[in-house]
């Protein structure tokens, strides 16, 4: 009953900025730990980052100081703001949420709402 709905994906080139939003829609009674997912061509899809109800946020070491992740307290969006690109950073993105996660993860397994995912393409 709950969709997620990803944007702002596109290419770009090395050393730039893209936006990403995703949005919950559907039958949303509560706050929503949410994340974001990449998997990259020919790799396994790996945590990016997550931001608990209480907007506490956890990052992997790859995109650390490079990312951040962040939601809109009054609508059910989350945002990732990626600066500093890399051509590493090509792969399809995926938001996820669930309204049972307290606390941010990087375990997708925790995580039960699925957006279809956003394709990044990052060129040097």
């Amino acid at each position: 009953q709950v969709q997620l709905v990803e944007s702002g994906g596109g290419s770009g080139q090395s050393g730039g900025s893209l936006r990403l939003c995703c949005r919950a829609s559907g039958n949303i009674y509560s706050s929503l730990g949410m994340g974001w997912f990449r998997q990259p061509p020919g790799n396994e899809r790996e945590g990016v980052a997550a931001i608990d109800v209480d907007s506490n946020s956890i990052y992997a070491d790859s995109v650390k100081g490079r990312f951040t992740i962040s939601r809109d307290g009054l609508e059910n969006t989350m945002y990732l703001q990626m600066n500093s690109l890399k051509p590493e950073d090509t792969a399809m993105y995926y938001c996820a949420g669930d309204f049972l996660l307290c606390a941010a993860s990087l375990n997708e397994t925790q995580f039960y709402f699925w957006g279809q995912g956003t394709q990044v393409i990052v060129s040097s």
